[in-house]
């Protein structure tokens, strides 16, 4: 069945047993929590050894107190090769099938391509909360360290509805001035974040060249999450860190996003030193740790010169 746009007046539910199976399958069952990634081809092959998928799952094995969460991630495929991988990795797969929106393929970051596909992702992920389940989006260039729940999940935090990673953390967690970064965010599923998601998907047709991030973006700083009485977290970098902004304590740190770059093959480059890193630090005596740094993010960097370049704005 195809994935198609609702009308502006309401979403609708998607009628989708397959949905509805694969949900029940990755989730937690003791509280409908599931962690959502999605690929394309762009991210499961390619020239780039090893893809963006087998990566992502390496951060899984190398983590302190991940593995498990594998059993609750349910990968969502956007082409028929994203989805064949995902099935001879043993995962929780689904395939989303969309109508008028190419996802196959690398989307640079802010194209239209990437505006669009962000769009589509925004709708499936309202899907899942009228569905009843609470998710973890994640991106699949973040690298899973420790167990995020530990994190999310605790006396201090379980009360909010909606927590984001941002790019740069102002040390306030309740300001809202704070930069999002829908990559990685966690959200329960209740009528508020529903409605939240409604809202901001309907926005979509007045928010030309503006990415699903940025309406958001715009909204909280509005106050209109505040006044739908929604309570929101913004997460310290220290935890849930980025290439935008480094963890300063890499014996806390959660999950590193390898944001504020535009290729996946510098993505790539620089999440696997920061998977090397990991594992000096893992191995290092207590006394050492506190004087460990994450290597310089060169290929990152390198992607903004090569887009200057492409646009001959650099010589």
């Amino acid at each position: 069945m195809p994935f198609s746009p609702p009308s502006e007046r309401a979403l609708q539910p998607f009628q989708r047993d397959e949905l509805d199976e694969a949900l029940e399958k990755a989730s937690m069952k003791d509280n409908k929590t599931v962690i959502i990634a999605v690929v394309n081809k762009a991210y499961v092959e390619g020239e780039v050894v090893p893809n963006m998928l087998d990566l992502f799952l390496e951060g899984f094995w190398a983590g302190e107190n991940t593995r498990e969460l594998v059993n609750h991630l349910m990968i969502v495929a956007v082409d028929q090769t994203a989805y064949d991988r995902c099935r001879f990795r043993g995962l929780h797969c689904y395939r989303l099938v969309t109508d008028g929106v190419d996802i196959m393929g690398e989307k640079v970051f802010m194209s239209k391509d990437f505006i669009n596909m962000m769009w589509s992702r925004t709708l499936f992920l309202t899907d899942i909360l009228k569905k009843g389940y609470n998710f973890i989006f994640t991106d699949t260039d973040v690298v899973w360290l420790r167990n995020p729940f530990t994190v999310l999940t605790t006396n201090k935090t379980r009360h909010f509805d909606i927590q984001f990673s941002t790019d740069n953390f102002n040390g306030n967690s309740s300001f809202g001035s704070n930069p999002i970064n829908t990559g990685f965010y966690f959200v329960k599923s209740n009528n508020k974040t529903i409605s939240l998601f409604e809202k901001w998907y309907g926005l979509k047709d007045n928010s030309t060249g503006f990415k699903e991030q940025d309406v958001l973006q715009k909204m909280i700083w509005q106050g209109k999450l505040k006044k739908m009485g929604i309570r929101a977290r913004f997460l310290d970098t220290r935890y849930f860190s980025g290439f935008c902004q480094d963890s300063r304590d890499v014996r806390s740190v959660v999950t590193v996003h390898s944001n504020c770059c535009r290729y996946i093959s510098a993505k790539v480059a620089d999440l696997r030193r920061v998977l090397h890193d990991w594992g000096q630090f893992k191995v290092a005596p207590a006394n050492v740790t506190r004087s460990l740094r994450w290597s310089p993010h060169v290929e990152c960097v390198k992607s903004w010169r090569r887009n200057n370049v492409e646009n001959g704005t650099m010589t």
